[in-house]
């Protein structure tokens, strides 16, 4: 890997407070961009190059929300380098993103959440660690990654909220509701008093930290158990609890701040999940639909 690939890595975590996951991606994206092009030196870099690696992704078939990703990784590293004075213009800049295709996010209805939450029921610590964090996850909306990053000190059970670290490293206290909490308690209570990462909320079979991946592989288990007819990720269930504010009458701007969305632009999706199901009602309800 470059220096300058190094550099910008570096400035990524110290000043931009990226996650390890967006560093790890944006080292792979410039990896496969500088292996296209044959070489590794940005000074030469032309806007020319940079679209004809962006045909080269769609002749790939890569996504319009993948190759976006990448043009945006591209344009930080270039104003990165004009602004450490190691290039005078960006070639990236004035390179337009693809029109991103607008996918309705997967949601569960009210009917169907209550059923995957119930569905851990047996009596060992395991199942009601996963009770809790399912509960948790439907109850605060908060991402997979904030969930498995919660520590047993982030939770105020007095308040009835949790303090959540989310994207850049930001903190947000996100209100929990009295039913994931009485989860919580009764995991806790059956929780192994010893555990190799013992501040960790959520933690493994192994007494670790309980992973993401372990999140999923768990929910995806739970969804075939209950039989629901919607495949359903971790993300979903963020997906159901904003449905289910906006469906109960909650405002955009204050869904925007439980989901700890920097754009109200990105919460904005969930306005026509619920437009849909309206008219969905509307088509079965009115006499002249």
């Amino acid at each position: 890997m470059s220096s300058y690939v190094q550099q910008f890595l570096r400035y990524l975590s110290a000043e931009r407070n990226a996650s390890d996951a967006t560093c790890c991606n944006y080292a792979l994206d410039l990896r496969q961009f500088f292996q296209f092009l044959g070489h590794a030196r940005p000074g030469v870099v032309s806007p020319l190059d940079i679209r004809r690696f962006i045909a080269h992704l769609s002749t790939q078939q890569r996504t319009k929300r993948t190759i976006t990703r990448k043009l945006s990784c591209l344009r930080s590293f270039f104003r990165f380098l004009c602004r450490e004075g190691t290039l005078t213009q960006n070639p990236a800049a004035a390179i337009p993103s693809p029109r991103a295709e607008r996918r309705l996010p997967a949601f569960l209805d009210e009917a169907q959440t209550v059923r995957l939450l119930e569905t851990p029921s047996g009596a060992r610590w395991r199942d009601a660690r996963d009770r809790a964090w399912l509960e948790t996850l439907y109850s605060t909306g908060i991402r997979v990654s904030e969930l498995v990053g919660l520590n047993l000190d982030d939770l105020d059970d007095i308040a009835g909220s949790v303090l959540v670290r989310g994207k850049g490293k930001k903190e947000r206290l996100c209100p929990i509701g009295e039913t994931a909490l009485k989860r919580i308690r009764q995991y806790l209570a059956r929780r192994p008093k010893e555990a190799r990462t013992p501040q960790a909320l959520f933690i493994s079979q192994k007494g670790t930290r309980l992973t993401a991946r372990q999140v999923a592989r768990l929910l995806a288990r739970y969804v075939r158990a209950s039989h629901l007819p919607t495949a359903i990720s971790p993300h979903g269930l963020r997906h159901s609890f904003a449905t289910h504010l906006l469906d109960r009458g909650a405002d955009l701007r204050s869904v925007q701040e439980l989901l700890g969305h920097a754009s109200l632009s990105t919460t904005q999706i969930y306005t026509h999940v619920t437009a849909q199901r309206l008219k969905k009602v509307y088509d079965q309800a009115h006499p002249r639909a």
